[in-house]
């Protein structure tokens, strides 16, 4: 059964930074996706960022590119998620999720990458709240 436990969220003031982990068990494939998501109050489930467990290549949503670093430590089966610049509009829950290793293509980057896609994660965590204050 696959766990997924996320931790590091924390009420940080605008600017600043986190990093969040996402401690991982029961994963039985070699070859998956792992996600961060995010949710605010009142608002649906978006896509924050994704890496492909097996060829590292990430993907990330436009309002965190430049700000936010997903990264995965396979040895420890620990995927995390640097917060840096952090912005009143990142308060929300985050949570991590694992799927299927199914890669979609994109023209801007011309690499093939998880997506940020809810809809094809399947395993997820309890979240994390982050609260970033102006």
């Amino acid at each position: 059964q696959v766990q997924l436990v996320e931790s590091g969220g924390d009420s940080v003031q605008s600017g600043g930074s986190l990093r969040l982990s996402c401690a991982a068990s029961g994963i039985t494939d070699s070859r998956y996706c792992m996600g961060w998501f995010r949710q605010a109050p009142g608002k649906e489930r978006e896509g924050v960022a994704s890496i492909d467990s097996y060829g590292g290549a990430t993907n990330y949503a436009d309002a965190v590119k430049g700000r936010f670093t997903i990264s995965q430590d396979n040895a420890m089966n620990t995927l995390y998620l640097q917060m840096n610049s952090l912005k009143p509009e990142d308060t929300a829950m985050y949570y991590c999720a694992s799927g299927l290793r199914i890669l979609y293509y994109s023209a801007s980057s011309r690499t093939l990458s998880c997506s940020v896609k809810a809809p094809d994660y399947k395993r997820w965590g309890q979240g994390t709240q982050v609260t970033v204050s102006s």
